[in-house]
């Protein structure tokens, strides 16, 4: 069965970095898609970065193009965030998410099928 587990979130000064990573598991897994969102208590989850691995192409919210950067291994089914120059509108519970079959609209939470448990992501001073 697809598991996804998310790793590397903490407590971070405005302007420090960070890296998050995903390890996707499962011997039937071999997506579509694999991404990171994020969700504030109250809010809907937001997109972040996601890679469409048949094209190999990778994508980024408007909100955080420049300061992060997805790195991926497909054959080792990881996906990592690495985060710079965090401000405090960064934090939030950082979710990865994936999905095996063909996507629709990767920015749509909707469209992903399997997520990881969440990892805080807190920067403040």
């Amino acid at each position: 069965q697809e598991q996804l587990v998310e790793s590397g979130g903490g407590l971070v000064q405005p302007g420090s970095s960070l890296t998050l990573s995903c390890a996707a598991s499962g011997i039937a897994f071999s997506g579509d898609a694999m991404g990171w969102f994020r969700q504030v208590p109250g809010k809907e989850r937001e997109f972040v970065a996601a890679v469409r691995w048949p094209m190999n192409r990778i994508y980024y919210a408007d909100s955080v193009k420049g300061r992060f950067t997805l790195l991926k291994d497909r054959a080792k089914k990881t996906v990592s965030l690495q985060m710079i120059n965090l401000k405090p509108e960064d934090t939030a519970t950082y979710y990865c998410a994936g999905r095996l079959h063909w996507i629709v609209t990767y920015a749509d939470a909707a469209q992903y099928t399997y997520w990881g448990q969440g990892t805080q992501v807190t920067v403040s001073s």
